[in-house]
């Protein structure tokens, strides 16, 4: 039975000139998805935030010119995005997907190949082990084509193993692979003959990364982090200790997705991780029905439609607030250290306006000055 779900779909479509903008700003150095977010809300738009960036860095110390990635860079990837037959997504556009909207840095722009509508559907995460047992590819598979046939888009991150089987398993009724790299630079290289199969059907794949970018390893957790955004739980089957899967499943929970994990052997080193998440309270998952039951309260109309509560950075053209002065820059740099500490716990500290305390940490971050640790936490960098 399929989910009888239409999500209010909000949002304006950004103009030509506004996504090239958009692209500049998120490819320029040191601006990363709450950086461009905040710059976004301070300036307005991103090409008041574009002509800001220098200045923004030399008052938080950098010592180096600012790179800025130009109009010829931004459209170069906009026309390999079409060359390639897929599309740039803002965040506040209709077809961004609304549960990743949801999340404290989410990218401010999706490329997208396949179907496209496939991302504002609800999602159910599929993940777990490279070196699937038969019977874990099988138990994935059911549950990918149970929760399919019940209206579900699949995600996962077209890995060997669990990923493949789930993908597979979803190809008639909706998955989303989320890539490490570029959408030209798919991996492993046996699944492209799969994500060619999905983005010229019901599925659809989807990067934060530029065009060309090959994946490396540190760039999988934030793949982790897309799958774990994009879905309204993930489900976890065949995770070792230290696997990218546990990945998934922490920033599930930081989102507060539910978790579902697929009890095995204790004898079996596959079965680890995820025997120690249901010991860290994920749902025990032995069936498919076990994923539907639990979902099915969060697909309810209404509660889809809050998905979208959050008011995503959208241009708008009001003057940004006047900088602060030196004395009170540097009231915000004492208050920083090496522990990280909330946003607003310095506004509390220095009694300086909310927007000045951000302008300061967005001057430090695009200098290199400052580490952002999610949640609000800010700290500064330790000195070379």
């Amino acid at each position: 039975m399929m989910l009888n779900v239409s999500a209010q779909q909000r949002g304006i479509a950004l103009t030509e000139r506004q996504k090239i903008a958009w692209l500049r700003l998120i490819r320029s150095d040191n601006v990363g998805p709450a950086t461009f977010r905040d710059l976004i809300n301070h300036f307005g738009t991103a090409e008041a935030a574009l002509e800001a960036l220098p200045e923004l860095s030399r008052r938080g110390g950098s010592e180096r010119a600012f790179r800025i990635a130009t109009a010829v860079d931004a459209e170069r990837e906009l026309e390999a995005a079409h060359r390639f037959g897929a599309v740039f997504v803002g965040i506040g556009e209709p077809d961004y997907p609304p549960a990743l909207r949801e999340i404290d840095g989410a990218p401010p722009l999706l490329a997208m190949k396949g179907h496209i509508q496939a991302a504002t559907r609800p999602s159910l995460g599929i993940v777990g082990s490279r070196n699937a047992s038969v019977s874990g590819a099988k138990f994935a598979a059911m549950v990918a084509r149970d929760a399919g046939a019940a209206g579900y888009v699949i995600t996962s991150g077209l890995a060997r193993g669990i990923d493949t089987a789930a993908h597979r398993a979803s190809l008639q009724t909706g998955t989303i692979a989320a890539l490490a790299g570029g959408l030209d630079q798919p991996y492993p290289p046996e699944n492209i003959g799969l994500l060619q199969e999905m983005t010229s059907g019901e599925g659809l794949a989807i990067s934060e990364m530029p065009f060309g970018w090959e994946p490396r390893a540190r760039d999988f957790p934030r793949r982790n982090r897309l799958i774990a955004g994009v879905s309204l739980g993930v489900t976890i089957v065949e995770a070792a200790n230290r696997s990218g899967s546990l990945i998934t499943a922490r920033y599930a929970a930081d989102f507060g997705r539910l978790v579902f994990a697929v009890p095995g052997s204790p004898l079996d080193p596959r079965c680890h991780g995820t025997n120690d998440l249901l010991k860290q309270g994920a749902t025990v998952t032995t069936s498919s029905a076990d994923v539907l039951e639990a979902l099915a309260p969060l697909t309810r109309n209404d509660l889809l439609t809050r998905l979208d509560i959050k008011e995503p950075a959208i241009e708008n053209t009001r003057t940004a607030p006047a900088a602060p002065d030196d004395g009170e820059r540097n009231r915000i740099v004492e208050a920083l250290g090496p522990t990280p500490v909330e946003i607003d716990d310095i506004i509390r500290h220095t009694a300086l306006s909310a927007s000045q305390v951000h302008l300061v940490l967005l001057e430090l971050d695009l200098a290199g000055q400052l580490c952002r640790h999610g949640a609000g936490l800010v700290s500064l960098n330790p000195k070379e």
